[in-house]
């Protein structure tokens, strides 16, 4: 693989960091060593499991692939391929993060393409006579699908918008002891073990616009705007949850996570699903109590996960409490990078937008992934801001010589 030149750099190298180091200056708006680099950090920014063990296949790692989101099949991405691709920042996960199913007790299993994984012990879907994959809840419902020689799971369980729940009498689940316990012991090992940076993945009990639909989203756009009411009585039952949680992960972690995660999806690839003024009067003050909690309390940056064609969206998203935009979907209308950095550099992180995982990272040429990511660098790099990653996860069928590509060429 052809080492390709680095870019977007001071005149005046920075003295060499750590991990840690690395991705504070970075999301303080410093100019570091070098972009830090992300890789499975987060449930968005991930790796397929097939494509990742047809990556350790060509990187000649025998280790076995576990699947630790078995809702998106996404792979653990283990410390050989962190250390591979100069990764800065990982992930601290929840003992069960999808569907209720804790990481553990793993198990092999094979994805519908042939590969072979480990998949946690709790993991019993059921094929249905068309091939399709079916998990149930605990009460025998179906709860998500997978089509026959599918990648993913589609949920099938409608959540409370979509639901029409009383907010009177809805229960928001709350982090308990030993999900608390867990959350303590992973981010202090992490800090004893590891220079990485840490990130953490703790928003509303259910995202307060896209997920709030899951199960019927149409259902729940014509709720958002026929009923005020109901969804300001939704949301503050929801908002006194999350800030619950939060009270009991900050006591859990201490200030050993630097990053705080939370994700809603407010845009298709042409537009948003909503216009900015009915956000900023029906969401935005719920995210903005928690978000304001974040930064009285806690030295935490706030990470938002928000896809789509947002750009109007951005100066609301600021106010509002964010630090950081990932997955930056360079290629849905209006979000041009330049535009994005010079509009937004200073107030915002970008953290993702290297690559396009729909177009050129899946089936282009290493070179042309690698051209993609210089221009990537050229624009967001400068002054800091940015973190590398792909846009979104890398999906199934990713020749390995591009993810390769598309994380050498950062790191050259």
């Amino acid at each position: 693989m052809t080492r390709f030149r680095p870019i977007g750099k001071p005149t005046e190298k920075p003295p060499t960091m750590n991990s840690r180091e690395r991705v504070l200056c970075a999301i303080n708006h410093q100019h570091p060593d070098r972009v830090p680099i992300d890789l499975g950090a987060t449930r968005q920014s991930g790796m397929a499991a097939s494509t990742y063990h047809r990556l350790k296949q060509r990187l000649r790692i025998g280790t076995p692939t576990r699947v630790f989101d078995v809702y998106q099949m996404l792979a653990e991405i283990e410390e050989p391929i962190l250390d591979r691709f100069g990764v800065d920042v990982v992930g601290l996960n929840r003992p069960a993060v999808t569907f209720g199913i804790r990481n553990e007790n793993w198990k092999p299993w094979t994805l519908f393409d042939g590969t072979p994984v480990e998949v946690p012990g709790g993991f019993q879907p059921e094929t249905q006579p068309n091939g399709d994959l079916l998990l149930r809840r605990p009460d025998g419902a179906p709860m998500a699908r997978m089509p026959q020689g599918g990648f993913y799971f589609d949920r099938l369980d409608k959540y409370p918008g979509a639901a029409h729940a009383d907010p009177e009498t809805l229960q928001p689940p709350l982090l308990g002891p030993e999900e608390c316990d867990h959350l303590h012991a992973q981010a202090e090992a992490y800090c004893r073990n590891t220079d990485r940076a840490l990130i953490a993945a703790m928003g509303p009990p259910y995202e307060l616009f896209f997920g709030l639909g899951t199960g019927d989203f149409q259902a729940w756009m014509i709720t958002l705007a026929t009923e005020p009411d109901y969804v300001h009585a939704l949301n503050e039952k929801l908002t006194e949850a999350w800030l619950e949680n939060l009270r009991r992960f900050t006591d859990a972690v201490g200030d050993r996570v630097q990053i705080l995660q939370f994700n809603d999806d407010l845009g298709t690839q042409d537009a948003p699903f909503l216009s900015v003024a009915m956000f900023r009067e029906r969401i935005m003050p719920y995210y903005q109590r928690g978000l304001d909690w974040v930064h009285r309390n806690t030295n935490m940056k706030v990470f938002m996960h928000n896809d789509g064609a947002i750009f109007d969206f951005l100066p609301t998203l600021i106010e509002m409490g964010v630090d950081i935009l990932n997955p930056v979907q360079t290629t849905a209308k209006g979000m041009d990078p330049a535009k994005l950095k010079q509009q937004f550099g200073r107030q915002l992180v970008f953290w993702g937008g290297s690559c396009d995982c729909q177009g050129t990272l899946a089936f282009g040429t290493p070179e042309q992934v690698a051209r993609e990511v210089e221009q990537s660098l050229r624009i967001f790099a400068p002054g800091g801001g940015y973190v590398l990653a792909p846009v979104h996860n890398v999906q199934a069928g990713v020749p390995p010589e591009n993810v390769i590509a598309l994380f050498e060429t950062a790191i050259a």
